[in-house]
């Protein structure tokens, strides 16, 4: 099950410039085709008015590294399906989620080989939706945004100015710590950090208490990058709305003067700045970090991997409590290319009802949460009255994502903007910068200078 951010490669950007987005025209002598991406597709597939037929064929449905483990879960959900829909066959394929995923999905796409109900995470969502491959639900699934959370649906706009993916399931920020550490750096578990400067603050406290034995977190700012800028309410463009202007934004400096200044003081593992996300997991585990990752799949993780250490966890959703800025999940999206359209989009959304998403969030291996309202609604989730952390993440998620406000319409346009930019190599481009400031080889203000550089370089590139 994967539920981290995948790498945009070279390939995939080189894919994304040369593909032809969504096109009503260009369709053979007949008018029956038209063009979806670099592919020919039928014409109700894209262009105005929602999709009509029958409910019948085959179709594909991917997840990502899910079926080794789950088909007692998808396996019933396919069958209710075709029993409701004779007419349709759903073949399951899983992907293994490696650091290849986004670039082989999007070199499927460009083949016209994408499957036609396919598991994405938001970089691939947004490189497939800019490229053209991802249905558009707003035009041809009308109904597709009802059954989920309001603040989930309003904020999954990838690439575009529609929906082209729906929410599925993820982790729902919840921030996860090791209170015996926490009590030895002098903090208290019970008030934990409520913002990011507070937890920076709290890792100056802990580095100057641990000698080195232990600390707060790793040092890679490539995670959690734009989580905590846009958290914190950075702004990433300037007046024109599509340049990014963030070297200017007082809080963007003073987040990597802090990340500087913490990697100095030795409060993040300085062996740690380019490690890959899993060293925070193995080093939490282990007993090494008093600050966990922000999603609640990360409990189950410990539980499973540290099981002394985790009846010893605190949970809050102190830091960045907003399911609007922070849910990091998995999408569903139907592709534009499918030649049986109509059945995709009614999996689709089967796949994504609430009994379905319960019957996946339920399963003992999993610590996620679901993106339909009335699966929230469940006594799984409002009916958890114990301390122990699993059950303290699903009260408090489910508190947080019903409780979280639709989004405004700027808000939204500010996001979406946001995220359509910050695919994995700008992500890379301003994190080296970021790196190379904690080092000293920088400073912050040259160093948020350069990334901002070589970010609209590569947006410009992309474009």
């Amino acid at each position: 099950m994967k539920i981290g951010k995948l790498a945009l490669t070279a390939v995939a950007l080189g894919l994304i410039t040369t593909a032809c987005g969504l096109s009503g025209g260009g369709g053979d002598a007949g008018g029956d085709t038209a063009m979806a991406g670099s592919c020919r597709v039928a014409k109700e597939n894209v262009g105005p008015g929602p999709l009509k037929g029958e409910v019948k064929g085959e179709i594909t449905f991917q997840t990502t590294s899910l079926k080794n483990e789950f088909a007692e879960v998808f396996d019933p959900i396919i069958a209710d399906f075709q029993r409701e829909h004779p007419g349709v066959t759903v073949k399951w394929v899983d992907d293994p989620g490696d650091s290849e995923f986004t670039p082989r999905l999007l070199a499927n796409a460009a083949a016209c080989t994408l499957p036609d109900v396919v598991n994405l995470n938001e970089p691939t969502a947004i490189a497939l939706a800019k490229a053209g491959y991802l249905l558009d639900l707003d035009t041809k699934v009308p109904d597709a945004g009802k059954q989920f959370v309001p603040s989930m649906w309003s904020r999954t706009t990838f690439g575009g100015t529609s929906h082209t993916a729906m929410p599925w399931y993820g982790g729902f920020n919840v921030l996860a710590v090791n209170t015996d550490l926490m009590k030895a750096a002098g903090l208290d578990p019970a008030n934990p950090p409520k913002d990011v400067f507070e937890l920076f603050d709290a890792a100056d406290k802990i580095a100057k208490v641990s000698g080195g034995k232990y600390h707060a977190s790793v040092a890679n700012p490539t995670e959690r990058l734009k989580t905590d800028w846009q958290s914190l309410g950075v702004k990433f463009f300037g007046p024109d709305g599509k340049t990014l202007a963030f070297a200017a934004d007082p809080i963007a400096l003073k987040w990597v003067t802090r990340m500087a200044e913490l990697y100095k003081a030795g409060a993040l593992a300085k062996d740690t700045l380019s490690a890959e996300p899993t060293e925070l997991s193995n080093r939490f585990a282990a007993g090494k970090l008093v600050f966990g990752d922000r999603n609640a799949s990360f409990l189950r993780y410990v539980k499973d991997n540290a099981p002394t250490l985790y009846p010893k966890l605190g949970v809050s959703t102190a830091v960045e409590a907003k399911a609007f800025d922070v849910w990091e999940g998995q999408y569903i999206s139907v592709s534009s290319t499918s030649k049986n359209a109509m059945a995709a989009a009614a999996f689709a959304t089967f796949v994504t009802n609430a009994q379905s998403q319960l019957r996946f969030v339920k399963h003992p291996k999993v610590a996620i949460f679901p993106s339909a309202a009335d699966a929230l609604k469940d006594p799984f989730f409002t009916s958890q009255t114990g301390s122990d952390p699993l059950s303290v993440a699903r009260r408090l998620g489910a508190e947080q994502a019903q409780s979280d406000p639709v989004a405004t319409e700027e808000a939204i346009a500010t996001r979406k903007a946001e995220n359509a930019v910050w695919g994995a190599a700008v992500m890379k481009a301003v994190a080296a910068e970021v790196q190379l400031a904690m080092q000293g080889k920088k400073t912050p203000e040259q160093a948020l200078k350069d990334a901002e550089k070589k970010a609209n370089e590569l947006v410009a590139a992309g474009g």
